[in-house]
């Protein structure tokens, strides 16, 4: 059988399934995949490197080899949290006003791009499959080539890709996406994000696009460029919802909401997120019905992340300051409208969590996927649902929400859409509870990511 060599910027041994949030998704799809296929997970430790040189960590974990490398300082600064977090990450999300040009950390990217496609080289044998993963990585497959690698080599965009009049803004961008197209194939979560990556490659490249098969033909190469919606292990989160450490979770919301309907949102603690936006609508909410303080309470559990990097700094003390503003008017002795959780949760716990609260929402301002809005409606009492509120601008949309059926849609820079969903939430009856319920979960539960793994593996195997 083919091997698989998986190369991200971050490495996950299986234990880190049930890690917390929606960090788990890309963990438990890939370990999935390597079981499956064997072979090895190889990225960046984490870890700081004393010296420029390094050296390889193999280890061998529940039937998963990883091999990683510790990375110096200058290149986590320019390479991490310079150019794919200051740089990509926020032009990806639309965010020009966040996006940082800096041609010192294009320089670290590209080099740790080399770095990372000079130490896996002699892993890969002639036969495997190699699959790299996210806008981290965007340049190995041309750094790959140039070291004489001839496998099948795909890559999945894990975000959105952006319209093309925002992409050029990034100087050296024909540089970047040529370095794409000596992949074989290449994945992305929406048909919007393939489409507006096929526009860039016609429109500014002039390759040769054929839009029904996703067929990019440029300078003597053809690459594919298709859409493969990334789902949830269903079993193994069916599997925690059956669990003592679940049906915890559940009775602790339930007891500590007082009869008060619970709404929840799980994000990290990231500006794609919409959480201050998402909060400015829930105060809207309570100034249009303060006499609904008493029928509802928030909990927002959002975990940190890249705490190095200003624009998250900021977010944090911004999300902080909105849900005082909020509490600080609309509290009482006995209660909180709102519940800020700074921390993450089990899988098991989470599952809890979604099962005790009649709505869920998630209301990012652009998402590539996003595997909470599909956790929820996984969670949910099929004979007593809760109603998922979703961005239109999160990559789930084109599944959750077909022909008005599914998730309540908002547009989440609304405060006005925000609170009108909210009360038609509170209000739902149970039959239409259920009609939407049944609109999503067959999607949810058959499109989960082994699905996804098998497809995107047996198209580049093909």
């Amino acid at each position: 059988m083919t091997r698989l060599v998986i190369i991200s910027n971050r490495v996950a041994v299986a234990k880190a399934r049930g890690a917390a949030g929606a960090q788990g998704g890309l963990a438990g799809a890939l370990n999935s995949a390597l079981k499956e296929h064997g072979g090895i997970w190889f990225g960046w430790s984490g870890q700081e490197s004393e010296d420029e040189a390094g050296s390889m960590n193999l280890q061998r974990s529940d039937g998963v080899t990883t091999a990683t490398i510790d990375l110096p300082g200058r290149d986590i600064d320019e390479y991490y949290n310079g150019y794919a977090n200051s740089t990509l990450w926020p032009l990806f999300h639309y965010r020009l006003d966040l996006t940082e040009y800096e041609r010192e950390t294009g320089k670290g990217y590209e080099r740790v791009n080399e770095r990372f496609a000079e130490a896996v080289v002699p892993l890969i044998e002639a036969d495997d499959l190699v699959w790299v993963h996210d806008y981290h990585l965007i340049p190995l497959g041309g750094a790959l080539r140039a070291r004489g690698v001839s496998n099948r080599i795909g890559f999945f965009l894990h975000i959105p890709w952006p319209p093309t009049r925002l992409f050029v803004s990034l100087p050296f961008h024909e540089r970047l996406v040529r370095t794409m197209l000596e992949y074989d194939l290449i994945g992305f979560q929406t048909s919007e994000w393939r489409d507006s990556f096929l526009h860039y490659c016609s429109k500014e490249l002039n390759a040769e696009v054929d839009e029904d098969s996703g067929t990019v033909r440029f300078e003597g190469r053809s690459v594919i460029a298709r859409t493969y919606p990334i789902g949830i292990d269903w079993d193994h989160f069916q599997t925690q919802g059956r669990t003592g450490e679940s049906r915890n979770a559940h009775q602790r919301l339930l007891s500590s909401s007082r009869e008060r309907t619970a709404m929840i949102g799980v994000d990290r603690l990231d500006y794609s997120k919409g959480l201050p936006e998402r909060i400015d609508g829930i105060g809207r909410f309570f100034d249009q019905h303060p006499d609904r303080v008493r029928d509802l309470v928030f909990i927002q559990i959002a975990p940190p992340s890249r705490e190095d990097v200003k624009s998250y700094q900021d977010i944090r003390l911004l999300l902080e300051q909105k849900t005082g503003q909020i509490n600080g008017a609309r509290s009482e002795v006995d209660l909180v409208p709102i519940r800020y959780v700074n921390r993450g949760y089990s899988h098991a716990e989470l599952f809890g969590f979604y099962r005790g609260s009649k709505i869920g929402l998630v209301t990012p301002l652009r998402d590539g996927m996003n595997l909470v809005a599909k956790e929820y409606v996984a969670a949910q009492d099929p004979d007593d649902p809760g109603v998922l509120i979703l961005s239109r601008f999160a990559g789930a949309a084109e599944q959750l929400n077909v022909n008005g059926q599914g998730a309540v849609m908002v547009n989440p820079y609304s405060p006005d859409d925000i609170s009108d969903a909210i009360s038609l939430a509170l209000d739902m009856p149970l039959a239409e509870r259920k009609a939407r319920y049944e609109a999503m979960i067959a999607t949810i539960r058959d499109d989960n990511v082994q699905s996804w793994t098998e497809r995107f593996c047996t198209d580049l195997k093909a």
